[in-house]
């Protein structure tokens, strides 16, 4: 339900304003005058304000070029009993998304708020498609491991080595075999996922080399295969350690021979495929154990890339505390929260068995459950609970 902040010194227009907007349907929030209207509006998210222009201690025109400082998404209407067309086109100039003269018509106001409405979702649906589209996320750190880690793919991402990505849960091996495949020659191609974990054993093999139709019950018709996809590219196997010894062997001839052949098929299809792989398990243990197969580790290891644990590059949390703060921000339109030095200090010493996944979570909570500035006491309250 939309959350609509009125601005108003005039107890009056405030409550006929509340009366309508809540009949529709409204969220509704109150302030007396531009000062209070401030700290409320950085202090949670509204979706529309309503702000009139001459009132005590903070006028309409000063709220706004304030509020343009640190948030320019959130749509700004500007009301007023003393305006003029100077006073409308000056407040548009500043950023505010109309100018509605007092006593306000119903029906003029209602459309101006809804599409002010309609600006924002459009706004946010923006953010997500550049986001989608956008260059790959930057390795944020400066500890010794990170700085091995881009060393690494620095020297690595223009060659057509196959790497061997290991790390816990969460560490950003992933985000590893993006920026080798986006410094790559191959980076005008696509790169293709396949999360091996995710899928049963008895369809990975579909899923890698394709099918023909008719080849099984439900193959109803041809599906062409994550290796065909990317050929040109880069084919990155994440959580390898989980591939069934069946659908290994094939992996491990194509490998070798640059060549697979459908399920069902007997066509040999040539393929130009870099492979990048990823684990968070101990392979040469798996391959101890009869899961892994050996001639397969070394096709995939030519190059081993280890990513550290955030346990194991705590110094690297304030840097990215203070990226996820700003794109989390971002993303809601909000203005960038702070963090005091005590509470920094006790995520640094938290023990992050999820890794960046999780400090993501993790600030993304405080950013919501937290005041202005994130507290030590809201660290205590939100990430440790006793």
């Amino acid at each position: 339900m939309p959350n609509i902040l009125i601005i108003d010194d005039e107890k009056a227009i405030r409550n006929v304003l509340r009366e309508i907007l809540s009949n529709e349907g409204f969220t509704v929030e109150e302030a007396t005058d531009g000062e209070e209207g401030l700290k409320k509006f950085t202090a949670a998210a509204y979706d529309v304000v309503l702000c009139d222009i001459k009132m005590p201690k903070l006028d309409g025109i000063e709220f706004l070029q304030k509020v343009m400082e640190t948030n320019t998404e959130v749509p700004v209407i500007m009301i007023s009993g003393h305006g003029n067309i100077e006073t409308a086109v000056d407040a548009v100039k500043k950023g505010a998304f109309d100018y509605i003269s007092k006593p306000p018509d119903l029906n003029r106001l209602l459309i101006t708020i809804r599409n002010a409405l309609d600006k924002t979702v459009l706004v946010k649906e923006t953010k997500v498609l550049k986001r989608k589209v956008s260059k790959v996320q930057e390795i944020i750190g400066e500890s010794d491991g990170i700085k091995k880690v881009k060393d690494t793919i620095n020297k690595v991402a223009p060659t057509d080595a196959r790497v061997l990505v290991t790390g816990e849960n969460g560490s950003g091996k992933e985000l590893v075999a993006r920026w080798l495949h986006e410094k790559s020659n191959r980076a005008d191609a696509p790169i293709v996922e396949v999360n091996c974990a995710a899928i049963p054993g008895e369809l990975i093999e579909s899923e890698l080399f394709g099918h023909e139709k008719g080849s099984f019950t439900s193959a109803i018709k041809q599906r062409i295969g994550k290796f065909e996809q990317a050929n040109g590219g880069t084919l990155f196997l994440d959580e390898i350690g989980d591939m069934s010894l069946s659908a290994q062997a094939k992996v491990l001839r194509a490998l070798q021979e640059g060549k697979i052949t459908r399920v069902g098929g007997d066509k040999e299809i040539s393929v130009d495929v870099r492979v990048i792989a990823a684990t968070n398990k101990d392979l040469l243990q798996e391959v101890n154990e009869k899961n892994f197969r050996l001639d397969l580790y070394h096709r995939l290891g030519v190059i081993l890339i280890h990513v550290p644990s955030l346990n194991d590059r705590r110094n690297d949390i304030p840097l990215l505390v203070d990226k996820f703060l700003g794109d989390i921000a971002e993303e809601y339109g909000q203005a960038k929260k702070s963090i005091d030095k005590k509470a920094m200090e006790s995520l640094q010493k938290h023990n992050w068995t999820g890794n960046i996944r999780e400090l993501r979570n993790v600030v993304e909570r405080l950013i919501i459950l937290s005041g202005k500035e994130i507290s030590v006491e809201d660290v205590e309250a939100y990430v440790m609970p006793k």
